[in-house]
């Protein structure tokens, strides 16, 4: 059987302020692990992932601080004590992505590339006037012909 390969490749978020939909929500029970998906407008995927329990069954304080703010954050609601994970699909927010560069320690000669947010605040949605698909590193560059026909005609 012939299977078609799309002309689509992964696309890390670019570097600057994006707003973020939450668009899926997975926790392992057995390892205390909380991965979230965010989506932007044009179709740029980021997985924020905490480590909730360490290796002795405690809670991770640093890593349970950084969700807590983050979920309050998402919902817009500071004040909040407890919810359930779930709660944050279908939520908003905005934050500010920078790149970090490190060296691969399966191949030193590689650089790999990871998107970190930073100055998280809540959002009500995407802004309107982002709505243009993520380039692929495959897509073909545009022409810069002009068409004298169409312009003067």
């Amino acid at each position: 059987m012939a299977w078609k390969l799309s002309q689509g490749g992964f696309n890390i978020v670019p570097e600057g302020t994006h707003i973020f939909k939450i668009t899926g929500c997975e926790w392992d029970e057995d390892f205390g692990k909380l991965e979230l998906t965010l989506e932007t407008a044009n179709g740029y995927k980021h997985i924020e992932r905490f480590s909730l329990i360490d290796e002795n069954g405690e809670i991770n304080e640093k890593a349970n601080n950084a969700y807590s703010f983050f979920a309050r954050t998402a919902l817009n609601n500071p004040s909040l004590d407890e919810i359930e994970h779930t709660d944050l699909i279908g939520c908003y927010i905005k934050a500010t992505v920078e790149h970090e560069k490190v060296k691969s320690k399966k191949d030193p000669e590689k650089t790999l590339t990871f998107a970190k947010l930073g100055d998280k605040e809540p959002a009500s949605g995407f802004d309107k006037t982002t709505t243009a698909a993520p380039k692929t590193e495959k897509s073909a560059p545009k022409s810069n012909k002009v068409n004298l026909d169409e312009l003067l005609g």
